[in-house]
């Protein structure tokens, strides 16, 4: 049985209980918001560390606080569940009210509309993140202690915002989390992406002709920090404040604004106050070193300018991290997932499970499994996920049969293997992609792969026969399609042994289950297609499936980070080709001389100045040997 949520009052009551519970580290001497705290962090999370509160942070009055949802135990704890699968078990009750029965049948559904009481935000007169108040000339941004995250950053980032704003023309009220480069004591960037409901409340604004105000937020709880991440279907009523009251099971404080006449969270530990004119040309915003694990390249977004702060007396700046996976947002995901996944079976009742793994950045990859009833039921399980809200920015779609654990991506992999023939089993489409997808043909527009790793009915492999009930589900693969053999030509060296040499190959290795990544330094045009098609026809390939050719920053033997980059750097329409079934994945770097139009950007790598001070200062600063 499901325990009450444990609703916290703010960011400093769990920051409390996490030192209580030995998951947070205090470091009391001096560290820098530049890089320092972000290579501390990047070790951490990246071993299931701790949180930590930094509370000298140079040339600032306020300490910083990094990793509170580091780990999939504290993100469960944060949204007052056990586990997160907890949560599907919570949205699932919600959804299922039943209205027949007679009077036990209606008395049965109390217990959940007394939650659903609970959605509404409650406001309040007085708050703590109004004690004190900066207006005007005494706005200086510089005295906050925002991170410059990455070597490349075009400056210090919010990095988790809670940016506040409504409709011009209905009044809805929308919060979302885009990162804000500070851009002056006044004023930073508001990275709206052109899918974003912010971008749209600015769009009316401008046909209006009058400004948009805004406010962001800077901590809260940890249920209202996840609301603002979650992609919330467009349900009437239902925004990320009353999500996160359903969470906390009691409903959300929140305090006009001085300035705006927007409700911000009373809880918060700072307010940014101020308004965004439409009428006013966009700046360049950027690089920055974002979650997809390579720098997003400058870009122009609208100006967000601040002309009033607000805070508590004793305010904690919480920040996060993004870069390489895995990193904390893939446990935000992960409850997006598990709080979502009801609402999914509701439309696609044929899902069992679904993962989106940290190697996918949340939209390059989608493991599914179906209970599997008739031919082509894959294709149709993939085609709706892709309608469902944000989901249209996946890039891959891998459908498997119910029996598979979705975040076992070994299990995974091995299915494709198995089950998926090159071409038969595989399918491209087009649509929308996420605008951070560097690889895409064109901003925010690509293709996508779905891949049918279900067993296969006869009629799916052009068998004469079909698939009544006496015929067994897995007669059409034990007939027709016998499971493929390990590669013979490895011999179990990891850098290739006796595996065919090719112009500008780093490393490589063939794996049991039928892959054969290749490490290739390109430099040519049309290179990664000349390889595949001369490993396609040599006998090594005897046993493969899947070429997997990367760029040269790839660890061979990793094959988390050999997937991260195969998928940050396909468009698949363009770069996975079917070779008289290999199918072969061009993950390497594109030039403008095959035609490819953007410019490609760079892997984040911290710089090895910052990566040896803190190596000389870990013990000073009191941090545990195991994490280093």
């Amino acid at each position: 049985m499901s325990r009450p949520a444990q609703a916290f009052p703010d960011i400093q009551s769990f920051i409390r209980l996490l030192e209580q519970r030995g998951e947070l580290l205090r470091v009391r001497e001096p560290v820098s918001r530049n890089l320092e705290i972000t290579e501390m962090s990047d070790r951490l999370v990246k071993k299931g560390g701790p949180a930590v509160l930094f509370e000298n942070v140079v040339d600032s009055d306020y300490p910083v606080v990094i990793g509170l949802l580091g780990t999939r135990e504290r993100m469960a704890l944060a949204l007052g569940v056990g586990d997160l699968d907890e949560l599907a078990r919570k949205i699932r009750a919600l959804i299922d009210l039943r209205g027949s029965g007679g009077l036990g049948g209606m008395l049965s559904n109390l217990p959940k509309l007394r939650d659903a009481v609970n959605l509404p935000p409650r406001s309040v007169k007085t708050a703590p993140v109004q004690e004190v108040v900066w207006r005007g000339d005494e706005v200086d941004l510089s005295k906050i202690p925002v991170l410059k995250c990455w070597p490349n950053d075009g400056g210090p980032f919010v990095t988790l915002p809670l940016v506040i704003t409504k409709d011009p023309e209905t009044g809805e009220r929308n919060m979302g989390m885009y990162r804000m480069q500070v851009m002056s004591k006044n004023t930073t960037g508001m990275h709206w992406q052109r899918h974003k409901t912010g971008t749209r409340h600015l769009e009316k604004a401008k046909k209006l002709g009058q400004k948009l105000e805004v406010a962001v937020a800077i901590g809260g709880d940890p249920a209202l920090i996840y609301a603002a991440t979650a992609p919330l279907p467009p349900v009437p009523g239902l925004d990320e404040f009353a999500v996160a009251g359903y969470l906390r099971g009691q409903r959300y404080p929140v305090v006009r604004g001085l300035t705006v006449n927007l409700d911000v969270p009373a809880n918060a530990e700072f307010v940014l106050e101020g308004y965004v004119d439409p009428a006013e040309d966009w700046v360049l915003e950027g690089p920055f070193g974002d979650h997809t694990g390579f720098y997003t390249l400058p870009d122009l977004y609208p100006l967000f300018h601040v002309t009033c702060v607000t805070m508590r007396r004793n305010p904690v700046y919480p920040a996060t991290i993004v870069g390489r996976p895995p990193m904390e947002d893939a446990y935000l995901i992960e409850a997006s997932e598990r709080l979502f996944l009801p609402a999914a079976q509701l439309i696609i009742p044929e899902i069992v499970d679904y993962h989106m793994p940290p190697a996918g950045v949340a939209h390059n990859l989608v493991v599914v499994s179906i209970k599997k009833d008739f031919p082509g039921q894959a294709y149709k399980v993939a085609n709706g996920l892709l309608g469902l809200g944000q989901m249209m920015f996946a890039k891959v779609i891998v459908v498997v049969d119910e029996n598979v654990k979705v975040n076992d991506m070994d299990a995974v992999w091995c299915e494709v293997t198995h089950k998926a023939v090159p071409g038969r089993d595989t399918l491209t489409t087009r649509g929308p992609i996420d605008v951070l997808d560097h690889s895409s043909r064109g901003w925010g527009y690509g293709s996508k792969l779905i891949i049918d790793a279900t067993t296969k009915r006869p009629e799916e492999i052009g068998s004469p026969k079909s698939s009544r009930e006496e015929q067994a589900q897995d007669y059409a693969l034990d007939l027709f399609f016998p499971a493929p053999v390990a590669p013979t030509s490895l011999g179990g060296e990891p850098e290739g042994g006796h595996l065919p040499s090719f112009e500008g190959i780093l490393a490589q290795r063939q794996t049991a289950d039928g892959y054969w990544v290749v490490v290739l330094d390109k430099t040519r045009p049309g290179q990664a297609r000349a390889l595949a098609e001369a490993f396609a026809g040599h006998p090594a390939a005897d046993g493969v499936r899947h070429l997997l050719i990367c760029d040269e920053q790839t660890n061979v033997n990793d094959m988390s980070d050999v997937w991260w980059t195969v998928l940050n750097n396909i468009d698949p329409e363009r770069d996975v080709w079917n070779l008289d079934g290999l199918l072969a994945w061009d993950g390497a770097r594109k030039l403008a001389s095959e035609g490819f139009v953007r410019q490609w950007p760079n892997k984040i790598v911290m710089s090895q100045a910052v990566r040896r001070r803190v190596d000389a200062l870990w013990h000073v600063w009191g941090l545990p040997e195991q994490y280093r």
